[in-house]
């Protein structure tokens, strides 16, 4: 069954029991690029809704809409927020047209579903339309953008949660491993030794730092272009309806959303997007290295580093019997290769704006909410899938410690820089022990040695 709805090109036939219409239909039909519609990413869905719903509000407030279609609108935003008719936003996330489609499409569902609330059938826009109505005040260029801000916000707070998790995990590991001596390496060359917990300490402060920066990055976010318009003049918004549609979507979203200064300049720059998606390249960075990091630690178990196990989670090889991988770890690794990806398509989408718009926000919006979700579930699965269950090697990184000359580092205030040279040479000679030697040739009483050879006096612990 089909009903037929009329725009710009003609006449459309549209499925009867479809909440979206026209527009939608040929959206679907010109954009079949990545088979993932906007369904897919719920909190642009619910921020377009909480959108409309302030736009209804504020258009309800200056008498711009009868009492009933607006508290048809409202109600029908508010079952959108909750997780109702998210399948029936079905154009594809890629899209030409600035978000027209996207816009286009919550119009027509929210049109069709506050039909039914007032009692007609879908397609009955004499009564509530997609644009006469729901659009009301608004263009793609300042709804589309607001939505997809307010979406942002919410995913980022999510990541944020997430990193905590990972951050835990590691300062937990830090505790535990306080007192474990080992060697600290430099270009993968014995430096000086350091403890495990030290080690595992930086990646969490690392967590700490990137996570306050992610939380100064998004706060450029909440300033929203809503009551713009078109290029950002606010033409066809009626004077106040700005300045209440953006204190309603406050009250929505909880979210402390204010209005740009210059409404023409918000419209046509997406420059808070690649600030964002910088600071997501940097945690994908930083993620990356300490992955890099375990992998390399846990290499072996017979011929590697071999000082720390990663917890087995699955079998690593379909011929190596017994072998077991850091799948964990490389699976992160390769977000992060993405999360990078991802950037430069912010960056070139950003840069391709032209004149008042930039048409090219869909694939930001793409860009970001993979990066955002995906490290998202990146961090809590190395938290809980690895790094929770890594233990330590203790006696093979004491023993890469006493073999080391790197130890002698430690001795150059006791037997001069020279006498140093001459232990490390003959240890690296020999293949002897630095204390060995040290208190072989009368240096050091062994007394002394062994104080300063303390885990703590060697790490500088306090």
């Amino acid at each position: 069954m089909h009903r037929v709805e009329h725009d710009l090109l003609g006449d459309k036939e549209v499925p009867a029991d479809a909440y979206w219409g026209v527009h939608t239909a040929r959206a679907r039909e010109n954009f079949p690029i990545t088979g993932t519609a906007i369904s897919a990413y719920p909190h642009l869905i619910e921020a377009l809704a909480s959108v409309k719903e302030a736009a209804a509000r504020a258009n309800a407030d200056l008498g711009l809409l009868e009492p009933d279609v607006a508290d048809a609108i409202r109600r029908a935003c508010g079952e959108i927020r909750d997780g109702a008719l998210h399948e029936e936003f079905v154009v594809d996330v890629i899209q030409g047209g600035a978000g027209t489609s996207t816009n286009m499409n919550a119009n027509e569902v929210i049109a069709n579903r506050a039909l039914e609330l007032l009692g007609h059938e879908k397609g009955d826009y004499a009564r509530v339309h997609p644009n006469e109505h729901v659009n009301l005040g608004q263009s793609t260029n300042d709804a589309y953008p607001t939505a997809v801000n307010v979406a942002t916000i919410i995913a980022v707070r999510e990541l944020a949660e997430a990193m905590v998790v990972l951050e835990q995990a590691f300062a937990a590991k830090a505790v535990e491993f306080h007192a474990l001596l080992k060697m600290g390496r430099t270009q993968l060359q014995d430096a000086v030794p350091m403890t495990l917990g030290q080690e595992f300490g930086t990646y969490a402060v690392m967590l700490g730092e990137d996570r306050l920066r992610l939380t100064e990055a998004v706060t450029l976010l909440h300033e929203i272009n809503l009551g713009a318009t078109a290029i950002g003049t606010g033409l066809n918004a009626a004077p106040g309806y700005a300045e209440a549609a953006v204190a309603h979507l406050r009250e929505i979203t909880g979210l402390p959303v204010v209005s740009a200064a210059d409404l023409v300049e918000a419209t046509q720059d997406c420059g808070a997007f690649v600030h964002l998606s910088g600071v997501l390249k940097r945690i994908a960075v930083k993620l990356s290295k300490s992955c890099n990091d375990l992998r390399l630690l846990s290499s072996g178990p017979r011929a590697g580093l071999n000082e720390i196990n990663l917890p087995p989670v699955q079998a690593g090889s379909s011929i190596m019997p017994g072998k077991i991988n850091p799948v964990i770890p490389e699976v992160v690794n390769q977000v992060a290769f993405e999360v990078i990806g991802n950037d430069v398509a912010v960056t070139m989408a950003a840069e391709a704006g032209q004149l008042q718009l930039n048409a090219f926000e869909p694939l930001i919006l793409h860009s970001l909410s993979e990066s955002i979700t995906h490290l998202r579930s990146a961090c809590v699965v190395l938290a809980e899938r690895c790094v929770s269950g890594i233990t330590a090697n203790a006696d093979v990184m004491r023993g890469y410690v006493e073999n080391s000359i790197g130890l002698v580092t430690a001795l150059n205030p006791s037997i001069g820089y020279a006498a140093a040279t001459e232990i490390a040479k003959e240890a690296l000679e020999t293949g002897r022990g630095v204390a060995e030697l040290v208190v072989e040739k009368g240096l050091l009483p062994a007394e002394e040695l062994a104080k300063l050879l303390k885990p703590e006096t060697l790490a500088r612990l306090s």
